[in-house]
């Protein structure tokens, strides 16, 4: 093709781009929804895309520019959201009316990317709805008590390390730490693979998951073009993972299951539960099936779950009076034990620590936004008095901002300010709390994730103190660079046993430090 050719190509190709923009771009004047006007192309997600705003801190100044609405527009990329803000009809949207939105947004063509496309997560309609009910038993109480000695064994593990390494205090990065923590426990509980990512740092599912689950801006590129541009996208064959992780997880599956089958070995893990379920014809889920819906829960394990661990140790090493209290409550959960390791009951009673738990993820929700696609038409109530009702059709997409809901004043006394006693003495709304969403689409695992973060750290404060050191960043401000939620230094903090407390160079002492990284 000649120079004139192509020039005239890309011409014709942005005019194109920037027509299909625009005209979705009037979609909220002809519902008479209030908007912020935006650029072509990048819509109104610029400060994301040319990463010079944390995504989390930039939708929470969105969301506090439409205070006296219910709704309000925005265009991620050139897809146009209804970004809702009132409480109430979130919880009519995601629950009452939960026949009209039961759906995410598509993030990937499923059949190119299976593992991203055909997991609970990213599943449909009445596929999502029998893969939810085959996978929930899971993650009753009865299923995680049986999976309980799986995570003790792992937290144990993880404690008794730390502890040995700390006895002069020292400095850890603990999203690597948390990391193998977490790579034990979803290679148990999902897997039935037994693996210690402290002894043995370059183990397989360890490696796979850093090299795989790296949200950079490369990876959070392809995930935002996806989303927004699915028919190119399955023309070029993005894809958010390559083959390997498929290939490496799909061996893992088939070899277990065949091994179990020959050797009639029976385990209380996910891969277990799949084995064990039958359709009405008697048919067990396929190998592939079963390696989608295990991958899900290691990416949800490996990265969400440790981002969760980290912040919550932060906050507590951050905030001496909340670290006394949570100290005080493992010796009282230590005085129970009768013999060997916490039960499962021992550690659901740890009250404060779950209101710590539940403090740090209003503050710093690791889902900075959850989304409803519309599938039957649906009419909201006016956004503001004197308004008019807006009809929702089918394919129209929803947002809902635990981002910049759990900062807003009305629901929140002192919202800048970390205070877990707000959880126990039944100051905050059910309703404006969403740091897992909320309705049927739920994250399935929230229990098990509240449990396997309690878990470590009774085990690691039964020995050691949590303090700052030269990296931590205090206050919290995030990077831009990733849509993972991480700390401008990383998560740093300095770890010291009890005994030595006194002595450490990073002993607590009004939130400061005086220690060396080491």
């Amino acid at each position: 093709m000649d120079p004139v050719t192509t020039a005239l190509a890309v011409v014709l190709l942005c005019i194109l781009a920037y027509r299909f923009f625009w005209s979705r771009a009037t979609s909220f004047d002809e519902k008479g929804i209030q908007y912020t006007k935006p650029w072509p192309i990048v819509g109104n997600m610029a400060p994301v895309l040319f990463r010079t705003q944390f995504i989390g801190d930039y939708l929470r100044d969105v969301y506090f520019k439409f205070r006296d609405l219910k709704y309000f527009g925005f265009y991620n990329l050139t897809s146009p959201m209804i970004v809702i803000r009132d409480p109430e009809l979130i919880t009519s949207i995601a629950v009452k009316h939960f026949d009209h939105f039961t759906d995410h947004v598509a993030m990937v063509n499923e059949e190119m990317d299976p593992l991203m496309g055909k997991n609970l997560f990213a599943l449909r309609g009445d596929t999502w709805r029998e893969m939810r009910k085959l996978l929930s038993p899971a993650f009753t109480s009865a299923k995680m008590k049986t999976m309980f000695k799986l995570i003790t064994d792992c937290a144990e593990r993880t404690g008794a390390f730390v502890a040995q390494e700390s006895k002069k205090g020292r400095a850890w990065d603990m999203q690597d730490l948390f990391r193998r923590y977490a790579n034990d426990v979803i290679a148990t509980c999902s897997f039935g693979i037994a693996v210690d990512s402290l002894k043995n740092p370059d183990n397989d599912f360890y490696k796979l998951g850093r090299e795989t689950l790296n949200f950079g801006t490369w990876v959070s590129l392809k995930i935002m073009f996806a989303r927004n541009f699915p028919t190119i996208s399955r023309l070029l064959g993005i894809k958010i993972f390559g083959s390997r992780p498929r290939k490496f997880f799909t061996k893992v599956v088939a070899e277990t299951t065949r091994m179990r089958d020959e050797k009639g070995i029976h385990r209380p893990d996910m891969i277990q539960l799949m084995m064990d379920s039958r359709d009405n014809g008697g048919k067990r889920l396929s190998v592939d099936e079963m390696t989608n819906q295990a991958f899900v829960f290691f990416l949800a394990g490996f990265e969400t779950t440790t981002a969760m661990m980290c912040l919550v140790a932060q906050m507590i090493a951050t905030n001496p009076e909340v670290q006394s209290k949570v100290l005080l409550e493992v010796e009282e959960a230590h005085q129970k034990i009768t013999e060997g390791q916490p039960t499962y009951d021992v550690i659901k009673e740890m009250t404060y620590m779950d209101a710590v738990v539940d403090e740090t993820l209003r503050m710093y929700p690791i889902a900075t936004f959850f989304d409803r696609v519309c599938v039957k038409e649906f009419e909201l109530p006016p956004a503001k008095p004197g308004a008019k009702p807006v009809k929702v059709k089918p394919g129209e997409s929803l947002w809902f901002l635990p981002s910049g809901l759990h900062y807003d004043s009305k629901y929140y006394k002192d919202p800048e300010n970390f205070r877990p006693e707000r959880f126990l003495n039944g100051e905050v709304p059910q309703n404006a709390y969403l740091p897992f969403g909320l309705g049927p689409r739920i994250c399935i695992g929230n229990r098990f994730a509240i449990m396997e973060t309690k878990v470590l750290l009774y085990h690691l404060m039964k020995s050691c103190v949590l303090g700052p050191c030269e990296k931590t960043t205090v206050p919290l401000r995030f990077s831009p660079k990733t849509v993972m939620i991480l700390p401008l230094t990383g998560y740093w903090l300095n770890i010291t046993t009890k005994k030595d407390e006194s002595k450490a160079n990073g002993h607590v002492s009004n939130g400061k430090t005086n220690g060396t990284v080491s």
